[in-house]
């Protein structure tokens, strides 16, 4: 399978988890803190989705919907110490 294909694969598979499963660990406006982080749990083989990327869009990119960065519950904290020793330990939601 190539690289495209498996990561419309895991896309896919994160939307289908049921909302109760997926952790919140980052909200932010800003994208490319977005986009580094999700590349960063990506590479660690961590399966992420980012949520509310299409309302912020659609509400012309003013910064008033903040996007969300969720991860699977049994896959939370790992993401939350790599993020740490990654130095986005600022950016993580407090519990």
């Amino acid at each position: 399978m190539d690289r495209f294909a498996q990561e419309l694969d895991d896309d896919r598979s994160a939307r289908t988890c049921h909302k109760d499963v997926m952790i919140e660990l980052i909200r932010t406006n800003d994208i490319v803190l977005l986009g580094a982080v999700e590349a960063f749990l990506r590479g660690a083989g961590i399966h992420v989705f980012v949520a509310d990327g299409y309302m912020s869009a659609l509400e012309g990119s003013v910064g008033a919907l903040q996007r969300r960065l969720l991860v699977a519950a049994d896959a939370a904290e790992e993401a939350r110490n790599l993020l740490r020793e990654a130095g986005f330990g600022g950016e993580l939601r407090v519990d």
